[in-house]
């Protein structure tokens, strides 16, 4: 897993005219590079890139306001404690930490950070017991939870009347996760698991020279004989096989899930409400395409930006109340300002939902309405939640 995360230091006004300054630190460790296809392995600097864009952006406004943000960047590694970094960085007035991390490791840095007076803003890890069971009062979440991509994902494909799932799991643990998701959005929308399988990892190298005909013997056997459905749903986030099941399923069925018709928060082909506008800049600057954690990271740092200068002070506590304010929103090129939920602190925002190629389509769908906002449509609701912040 991936692991990093941005910690940001806010500094007291400046005198005579100098600007108030802001120090955003970066700490992360390379991202895993394990990926089916070679043109899904990650940059080294994915996430890190949306944060140096982000300060950028934030700059750009700041020069208005007398205020001035600076990305200081730390790498740790994949064994080393993300609470004593935490530690380290709140000993230089670190106030806020965007993460990037994995569940355990952010709830470690969390401990830390609220031991400190730190707010942390999650911006990599979508397990929904952060948002319930084990939430904090000191964490923000950008990245979507699993919930929000199933919901997403299940909407789109109850609107095309394609209600019929078989479902396939992997054999790892996170997978298990996304397949609860899955399962309770089919349930909450009116789709119909017909059967499910699973498809264990034993381990052992596709990319060889017998790889391609190995797999296109394989595949169709693992779908062969189901029950009549619309669509296979997998739930893969260990990318084992579902990059494998396009095109190679013993039915002609669309696949969707961990493949295929797959929902994100970004992709670099979006093109809508502006959103060509930031991947130009960001092509031009990095030399390679967005990525959704880069999209999640520069978010985030947006997120401190924005309250940095709609509060026009660089004081945390007054950040952290405009932040939970009904008055807070961040532009992300979404098509509308994205705002928290204030029962488990989960940015609400559209999830889109991407071919490899294309924009298909972007979730919440027409007709699935909701008394507060159809953001709200998207992920465990109020009445669900298990949260309890403290």
């Amino acid at each position: 897993m991936i692991g990093c995360f941005i910690l940001i230091a806010l500094s007291g006004t400046g005198q005579s005219g100098q600007p108030l300054e802001i120090k955003i630190g970066y700490l992360h460790q390379p991202p895993s590079r394990i990926r089916i296809s070679l043109m899904d392995v990650p940059a080294a600097n994915d996430g890190l890139a949306g944060a140096l864009l982000a300060i950028d952006d934030n700059n750009a406004t700041g020069r208005f306001l007398n205020q001035h943000y600076t990305l200081v960047e730390k790498t740790i590694g994949e064994n080393d404690d993300p609470a004593a970094a935490v530690d380290a960085l709140a000993d230089q007035g670190v106030s806020f930490v965007v993460t990037s991390l994995d569940a355990d490791r952010l709830l470690k840095a969390a401990d830390a950070g609220k031991a400190r007076g730190e707010t942390l803003i999650n911006a990599f890890a979508i397990d929904e017991r952060l948002r319930e069971q084990d939430c904090r009062a000191d964490v923000i979440h950008v990245a979507p939870a699993r919930s929000m991509l199933a919901d997403a994902l299940a909407q789109y494909l109850v609107w095309k009347k394609w209600r019929k799932w078989i479902l396939i799991v992997g054999s790892h643990e996170n997978d298990g996760l996304f397949a609860d998701a899955l399962r309770h959005a089919a349930t909450r929308f009116g789709a119909k698991i017909v059967e499910e399988r699973t498809f264990k990892d034993n381990g052992g190298a596709r990319r060889t020279d017998s790889g391609v005909a190995e797999i296109q013997q394989q595949i169709p056997m693992v779908t062969q004989g189901a029950p009549e459905h619309d669509v296979l749903v997998a739930a893969d986030e260990s990318e084992v096989f579902a990059g494998y099941l396009p095109y190679r399923t013993w039915d002609p069925r669309p696949v969707a899930g961990s493949a295929g018709l797959v929902p994100t928060t970004w992709d670099a082909a979006f093109d809508q409400w502006g959103a060509v506008q930031l991947q130009n800049r960001f092509t031009r600057t990095f030399q390679r395409p967005m990525t959704a954690h880069d999209m999640q990271v520069w978010t985030s740092v947006r997120v401190v930006g924005e309250a940095a200068a709609r509060t026009n002070s660089g004081d945390p506590g007054k950040m952290l109340a405009y932040m939970k304010s009904p008055e807070f929103s961040v532009a992300a090129f979404k098509g509308q300002k994205l705002t928290l939920r204030d029962w488990n602190q989960q940015l609400r925002q559209p999830i889109l939902l991407f071919d490899g190629r294309n924009t298909v389509s972007v979730s919440p769908q027409e007709g699935f309405l909701h008394q507060v906002s159809t953001l709200d449509t998207l992920g465990l609701d109020r009445p669900e939640t298990k949260c309890v912040l403290k």
